[in-house]
C-alpha cells in the first residue's frame, strides 16, 4: 500500500471521525440531532443530503410529541405561541417560509388554543443565495409544548448540506415524509371541493359570524380557525344549517365588532382529511337573539346579585339592610311581608332605573360600565349628603313627618324599607361579584332589551334574600324582639352609616382634591349639628356625635387616595402599549385595575396582593406589576377592560410567553390564584 493511499485513507478517516463528533453536521439521514425533552423531541430534517442545481430545497421541522402534549399553530388561539425560528448565523441561506399542514382545536375550560398533537412536520421552503454551493443551517427554535401546564423551549439546530447534484438514494433524505406534510397544508380548496360562500356579522348580545360553506361532499365534522389582525376573538363554530351543497357555520365571536366590519378575514377551514384557506370580507347582517345563551346569562346575573350580598362592598350599607329588617313594636305578619316586599321593591326597582340610565347611555354613544358613577364627583357629595341625613334621623336630630295622603297609602316603615333598598343597590354599584361581571359583559355588549333584562335579574338576585322572609314571614321571628336596645341599635347603625358617608368623601378627595373636599365636610358638620341643635338645644350626645366624626375623618385626609401608601414602589403605571413588548423580552405582566371607591379592590390589594408570597413573587426580576387607577374616568382604561369583555372592577390579568394576549383573573383573589397564574404564564 502506497504513501498515497495511506493518506487518503487516513483523510477519510479523520473527515467521518469530525463528521460524527461535529454537533449538527449533515450524516447520511440528511437531519440535525434530536433535541430531546420529556415531552417530545423536535429536529431539522431535509429533502435530499445536498443542495442539489436548484436554488430552492424543501426542508422540515419534525416534532415528535409525547402522548397529551401539543404545539402551537400560526395563530395559537387564546393561549400560547407558535414555534419560531431564526436562522441568524446560516450561510448561503436567502430566506425560508414555514408552511402549516391543517390544524386541530383543543378545548379546555373554556380556553379555544389551535395546535399539533402526536407526530408532525411543518415543511419549510428555503432559497438559496448562491446556486450549487454548500448550504449551512443554524436555527434557534422558540416553542410551547403545553398538557395541563405549558413549558417553553429554546433551542439551537443545526444542518449542514453539502454542495451536489447527485439524487438522493434510498434513505438519504426525507422527500416523502415532507412531502406528506406538504399535502396537508390547506390549499384554496378547489382541489378538495370547498369554498367559502359568505360572511355575515350577527350583532347581538352574544354576537356570531355566520359562514356560508360551498362543499361538493357533505361536511362531516367541520371546523373553521379564522385570523384577523384585530383583536378579536373566534370561538368554536357549529352547525346551524346543512343543506344539499351548502352549510351554515356559527362561529362566536368577541371584541371590538365594529372594527372588522368590512375587513378582509383569514379562514381556514378544516373537515377531517379535507381543508382549505381563503380571505373574505363580512358584511353587517341583522341582529340575532340567542335565547339559550339569554337564558344562561339571566341565570348568573341572579347568582351575581345574590352573592353581591356578601361582597365587602356591600358592608357599609350593613345599617341600611339592619333597620329594614327590624320588626317594629306590633308588626303583624302582614306588616312585616310588607316591609320586606318593600326592601326588596327598592332594590328591583333601582336596578330598573340604571338599566334605563344605561341603556339610554349607551344609546347616545357613552362608554358604560359597572360603578362609572362613583367617577363623578356630583354623585358622589349628593349620596354623601343623603346617606348623613340617614345618619341624622337615626341619631334622633329630626323626623320627616308623611303627608296624611301618602301617610294613608302605606305605613312610614314600608317606605323606609323602599327606600332603604334602593340605596342599599346604589351603594353596592362599586362590587363587581363572580358571576356578575359575566352577566355584565353580555348586557353591556348588546341592546337596551339585555341591559333591562340583566339588571332587573342583578335586582331580583340581591332582592332573594327579602323575598325569601316576605314569602315567609315567620323567619322574621328570629330576630331579637323590639326594646330599649334598639336606641343604642340605631345609634351604632348611623355610626356604621356616617362612616359610609367618611367613605364617600374620602373617595372625593381623591376626584376633586382635599380642600373643595373639606369645604363640602364643614357644610354637613354644620348640617348635622344645626338639626341635633334644634331638635335639643340643651348640649346632648348629638353634638359630640359630630364631633366623633370630624376626629374620624381628618385623618383620613391627611393621607388622601391619591397619596395612599398601597401606591408604593413595585407598582408601575399602567401602559398596556408596553405590555407586548415586555412579554416578548420574556417577561411577566401582572395588571391591576382599581379604583378609590372599589372596596373589593381594596381587600384584594391588602390581603391578596399584600400578602407576603404574593409580595414575593410580583417582586422577581422578571415580574413587572402594573396599576390601572380608574378612580376618576380614563377612556384607555375603558378599553383595556373592553378587550377582555369586563365593564367593572376590580379586574386583574396576567401576561407572559405562556399567555401573550392575557389571562383574566377571578374578581375575588387568594394568593394560591395569583401564584398559580404567575406560574402558568411563565410555562412552570
Amino acid at each position: 500500500m502506497n504513501r498515497l493511499r495511506i493518506k487518503r485513507i487516513g483523510d477519510a478517516l479523520v473527515m467521518a471521525l469530525f463528521v460524527l463528533l461535529l454537533p449538527g453536521v449533515a450524516r447520511a439521514d440528511a437531519a440535525s440531532p434530536w433535541f430531546t425533552t420529556a415531552q417530545g423531541k423536535v429536529r431539522l430534517i431535509a429533502a435530499a443530503p445536498t443542495t442539489g442545481a436548484s436554488l430552492s430545497m424543501m426542508l422540515g421541522l419534525e416534532f415528535q410529541l409525547a402522548p397529551h402534549w401539543k404545539i402551537y399553530w400560526r395563530s395559537p388561539g387564546d393561549a400560547g405561541f407558535p414555534p419560531r425560528l431564526d436562522w441568524t448565523g446560516s450561510g448561503n441561506l436567502a430566506s425560508a417560509a414555514i408552511a402549516w399542514p391543517a390544524p386541530e382545536r383543543f378545548s379546555v375550560l373554556g380556553l379555544e388554543t389551535v395546535g399539533y398533537s402526536g407526530a408532525v412536520v411543518l415543511p419549510i421552503t428555503v432559497q438559496l443565495a448562491e446556486q450549487g454551493k454548500a448550504l449551512q443551517l443554524r436555527a434557534q427554535l422558540d416553542y410551547l409544548t403545553c398538557s395541563d401546564i405549558c413549558i417553553p423551549y429554546k433551542t439551537k439546530l443545526a444542518l449542514d448540506l453539502p454542495a451536489g447534484g447527485s439524487p438522493a438514494g434510498p434513505g438519504e433524505g426525507y422527500a416523502a415524509l415532507i412531502a406528506q406534510y406538504q399535502a396537508l397544508v390547506p390549499g384554496d380548496g378547489k382541489a378538495v371541493g370547498l369554498a367559502l360562500a359568505s360572511a355575515t356579522l350577527r350583532p347581538s348580545a352574544a354576537p356570531v359570524l355566520d359562514l356560508r360553506i360551498r362543499s361538493r361532499a357533505p361536511l362531516a365534522a367541520p371546523d373553521a380557525f379564522i385570523e384577523s389582525p384585530l383583536p378579536v376573538a373566534f370561538g368554536a363554530p357549529r352547525v346551524i344549517a346543512d343543506g344539499p351543497g351548502e352549510t351554515l357555520l356559527r362561529v362566536p365571536v368577541g371584541g371590538d365588532l365594529a372594527a372588522f366590519v368590512g375587513q378582509p378575514l383569514a379562514v381556514t377551514l378544516v373537515d377531517g382529511a379535507r381543508a382549505m384557506t381563503g380571505t373574505i370580507t363580512p358584511v353587517l347582517g341583522p341582529n340575532l337573539i340567542d335565547f339559550t345563551t339569554l337564558a344562561t346569562m339571566l341565570g348568573l346575573a341572579l347568582l351575581g346579585g345574590l352573592i353581591l350580598n356578601l361582597m365587602p362592598c356591600v358592608l357599609p350599607v350593613l345599617s341600611l339592610k339592619l333597620l329594614a329588617a327590624l320588626p317594629q313594636p306590633g308588626q303583624s305578619s302582614g306588616a312585616v311581608r310588607r316591609g320586606f316586599l318593600a326592601s326588596a321593591a327598592g332594590m328591583i326597582l333601582a336596578f330598573f332605573a340604571l338599566a334605563l340610565a344605561t341603556a339610554a347611555l349607551k344609546a347616545e354613544g357613552v362608554a358604560v360600565g359597572w360603578g362609572m358613577q362613583f367617577q363623578n364627583p356630583f354623585f358622589l357629595v349628593f349620596l354623601a349628603a343623603v346617606i348623613t341625613l340617614f345618619a341624622c334621623n337615626l341619631w334622633g336630630f329630626f323626623e320627616v313627618p308623611l303627608p296624611r295622603a301618602i301617610a294613608a297609602i302605606g305605613e312610614r316603615a314600608t317606605l323606609g324599607n323602599f327606600a332603604a333598598g334602593a340605596f342599599a343597590t346604589l351603594l353596592a354599584i362599586p362590587c363587581s361579584a363572580p358571576f356578575l361581571g359575566t352577566a355584565l359583559g353580555f348586557a353591556l355588549a348588546a341592546g337596551p332589551r339585555e341591559i333591562i333584562a340583566i339588571f332587573l335579574a342583578l335586582g331580583v338576585g340581591m332582592a332573594a334574600p327579602y323575598l325569601l322572609v316576605a314569602a315567609v314571614p315567620r323567619l322574621a321571628a328570629s330576630l331579637p324582639r323590639p326594646g330599649r336596645w334598639m336606641i343604642q341599635l340605631r345609634f351604632v347603625l348611623g355610626l356604621l352609616l356616617a362612616g359610609t358617608a367618611l367613605w364617600l368623601l374620602w373617595v372625593l378627595s381623591g376626584t376633586i382634591g382635599v380642600r373643595d373636599t373639606l369645604a363640602i365636610f364643614a357644610l354637613l358638620l354644620v348640617i348635622c349639628a344645626s338639626l341635633a341643635f334644634v331638635r335639643d338645644p340643651g348640649p346632648r350626645w348629638g353634638m359630640l356625635v359630630v364631633a366623633l366624626a370630624a376626629a374620624l375623618l381628618l385623618p383620613e385626609f391627611s393621607s388622601p387616595p391619591d397619596e395612599s401608601p398601597a401606591a408604593d414602589a413595585r407598582w408601575q403605571n399602567f401602559d398596556p402599549a408596553a405590555i407586548a413588548g415586555l412579554v416578548r423580552d420574556g417577561n411577566v405582566v401582572f395588571v391591576d385595575v382599581t379604583a378609590d371607591w372599589c372596596l373589593t379592590c381594596k381587600v384584594n390589594e391588602r390581603l391578596v396582593l399584600g400578602a407576603a408570597s404574593v409580595r414575593a413573587a410580583l417582586e422577581e426580576p422578571r415580574v413587572v406589576a402594573m396599576r390601572a387607577d380608574y378612580t376618576r374616568s380614563d377612556p384607555a382604561i375603558t378599553a383595556y377592560l373592553r378587550r377582555f369583555g369586563r365593564f367593572g372592577i376590580p379586574f386583574n390579568a396576567v401576561y407572559g410567553p405562556a399567555a401573550p394576549g392575557g389571562l383574566p383573573l377571578p374578581e375575588l383573589l387568594t394568593t394560591g390564584i395569583v401564584t398559580a397564574a404567575l406560574a402558568q404564564v411563565t410555562g412552570r
